[in-house]
């Protein structure tokens, strides 16, 4: 497998083509190479991110907002393997791609490696190691990728880790198990088992921890039973580390060290009040559950770290998904997402949409009501009679109305939000 696979940060590649745990993601790369219609597609793109699936879709937006590069797209900045970087120097106070990976090769129990491959502390898509484990039970991928994060007054890791979302059997996550919790230094961590593909069409498990630290450290550490992600028999019955070694190697200090060698992130630009923030996903999940109806039962939540947000809902005549997207700062692609949308008194354009599925699931439909305030930031919601982005209908409409979810997009609670 090579590291043009791995993260590179998101708002850099959305050039680059999303995995879809069901398969390709059908981007459109010429179009998104145009800054203008990358931004007015991001709600696309976080949308099939969040949800890509399982563990793969913690995965996915686990390092920094990071994407997975699925094989055959168009590379980020080019990489290099250990093999041709290794008698390559770190620049002053960094580390190597071949120091990263010797650091993981180090942490990881007693075995043999192959297939080293790794990016240092100076390569702009950040630090990772990529290895194949063989303990003596088979063969495994396993990788670990590095950055950091911004943080601020209030900063609190355990609202940036990724929250846990509804796991077991016929759970829309596709996830076995999942928890999160606090390290005694203030960390947090979600460890989580799952499968490559929640529909389990392929025996490969993807089993992985993300650790968020009080200073913005970022550790997200991936393992599979396989000696690749994809595209490769599984060699083991389930990946070689367990919950208890997953927590130990996302918490080893040797990975705040080198995270340490990385430059602060800069700030956002600030145009505006909300230019350039990001809404943090609790917020965007207490604003959507307490806008629900009454006779709706949230069954399960969760979503990406930023900006968007998903709950599984029930009225009790069958259960239903709706997502929400929170972006600021959209202005530059008003006129092109907005052609004959309503314009309310106070500016607030409207556009609502009742379609078919995007995937062709029969039978399944999407409404949404897609608006815009005066000051560029973009509240979308949408709803689906299905439980999931990848399973069948369960109801004939989605269980929010088109005014229900006008409400919703509409609720003035959305002004204070990325503030």
């Amino acid at each position: 497998m090579s590291v043009d696979q791995f993260p590179d940060p998101f708002e850099e590649q959305l050039s680059v083509a999303l995995r879809d745990a069901g398969g390709s993601f059908d981007t459109d790369r010429a179009a998104l190479a145009a800054a203008g219609q990358a931004r007015g597609r991001r709600l696309r793109l976080r949308r099939r991110a969040a949800v890509a699936g399982g563990a793969a879709g913690l995965a996915l937006v686990g390092v920094g907002g990071a994407l997975l590069v699925p094989s055959g797209s168009d590379p980020g900045p080019a990489e290099s393997s250990v093999a041709a970087n290794g008698k390559a120097k770190p620049a002053a106070g960094g580390f190597s791609a071949r120091e990263v990976v010797k650091t993981l090769e180090k942490l990881l129990p007693g075995g043999t490696f192959s297939g080293q491959e790794g990016r240092g502390t100076a390569d702009e898509a950040g630090p990772l190691a990529y290895v194949v484990y063989d303990d003596g039970k088979g063969p495994a991928a396993v990788s670990v990728g590095l950055s950091r994060i911004s943080t601020g007054r209030g900063f609190d890791p355990a609202h940036e880790v990724l929250p846990c979302p509804e796991t077991g059997e016929g759970a829309p996550s596709g996830l076995d198990s999942c928890e999160s919790g606090k390290l005694s230094d203030g960390s947090a961590i979600t460890v989580f088992k799952g499968w490559e593909y929640p529909d389990r069409r392929a025996d490969t498990k993807a089993w992985g921890a993300e650790l968020i630290t009080p200073s913005g450290q970022r550790v997200n550490v991936s393992e599979w039973n396989s000696p690749a992600e994809k595209g490769k028999p599984v060699s083991r019955p389930e990946p070689p580390l367990d919950t208890a070694e997953l927590k130990r190697l996302a918490a080893a200090k040797e990975w705040r060290r080198i995270i340490d060698a990385l430059p602060q992130p800069s700030p956002a630009p600030t145009a505006s009040p909300s230019a350039g923030r990001s809404v943090g996903l609790q917020r965007i999940l207490g604003i959507l559950t307490a806008r629900l109806p009454k006779d709706v039962k949230v069954v399960s939540r969760g979503g990406q770290e930023t900006e968007y947000g998903y709950v599984v809902v029930d009225d009790g005549k069958g259960r239903g998904y709706v997502e929400i997207n929170v972006q600021p700062n959209m202005l530059d692609v008003a006129d092109a997402l907005y052609q004959g949308a309503e314009t309310l008194p106070d500016g607030t354009r409207v556009k609502t949409r009742q379609q078919p599925d995007e995937k062709g699931r029969a039978g399944v439909v999407m409404w949404t009501v897609d608006t815009m305030r005066k000051d560029g930031k973009r509240v979308v919601v949408s709803a689906y009679n299905a439980a999931g982005l990848k399973t069948g209908a369960t109801r004939p409409e989605p269980v929010l109305s088109m005014r229900e979810l006008r409400d919703i997009a509409l609720a003035p609670h959305w002004e204070s939000v990325g503030r």
